[in-house]
């Protein structure tokens, strides 16, 4: 089925089947389960620059980002502020709810024009309360998620901090960077402090890690630029 964001022109339209088809959780429900769960989905396009939710407000929504980007952002007790991590099409947003998380820990932007594909929490549990089997099957999803992040960071845990580091640069890169004639460059700001966060070190190693990756050739900076050689993925 062809997904209709393409084509979205109304916070009121539908959304499809594939919508939900695209969420993980749902990966492994049969067609009844997605055409069920269907009938609660809402369709938003939200504006470049727009705040999607904030730190602390009531959270009651799961989505998936159908096109566009987000980012993610939190706010410390002393004032300052970092960025966590940046959303594309393809990912989802707000599956920490079903652990019970009740008021959003950070907030969301959009980057540009963005169209989520989502649900309400509370309409999802009076479906589960109905249709039991659309539970049990979020239960079993949520088991395989969890076994794969397990096997990640095992893998994780013996590499070094620069080549975490580079990993997250190039994931990032990837993502929302520019192909150029030497590799890909990323030209997103993101401070030490910003992936210290992201690869689980202090500021001051990351500034070591980043001049360890410049010194053997693997990025090169220029200004707030930063281009990550071809020849090393």
């Amino acid at each position: 089925m062809t997904c209709q964001c393409s084509q979205f022109n109304s916070p009121g339209s539908l959304t499809t089947e594939k919508c939900f088809r695209d969420f993980w959780i749902f990966k492994g429900f049969d067609r009844d389960q997605v055409n069920r769960i269907k009938t609660i989905g809402v369709r938003k396009m939200i504006k470049k620059g727009e705040v999607v939710f904030r730190q602390g407000d009531p959270a009651n929504e799961i989505f998936l980002i159908k096109s566009g980007r987000i980012k993610l952002n939190k706010i410390h007790e002393n004032g300052s502020e970092i960025t966590l991590d940046f959303r594309k099409a393809g990912d989802m947003i707000g599956e920490d709810l079903f652990a019970g998380k009740r008021d959003y820990p950070l907030s969301a932007w959009t980057l540009e024009d963005t169209v989520t594909c989502g649900f309400n929490l509370d309409a999802f549990n009076r479906l589960i309360l109905e249709f039991p089997e659309i539970g049990l099957g979020l239960i079993r999803s949520m088991g395989h998620k969890i076994s794969a992040i397990t096997d990640r960071l095992e893998s994780m845990s013996g590499d070094s901090l620069e080549n975490r580091l580079y990993n997250v640069l190039l994931g990032v890169a990837q993502e929302h960077g520019t192909l150029v004639d030497t590799g890909i460059e990323l030209n997103i700001p993101l401070t030490h402090e910003e992936l210290g966060f992201l690869v689980g070190a202090h500021r001051v190693s990351i500034t070591r890690a980043m001049k360890s990756l410049a010194a053997c050739k693997k990025i090169v900076k220029n200004g707030k630029t930063i281009i990550l050689d071809a020849s090393f993925f």
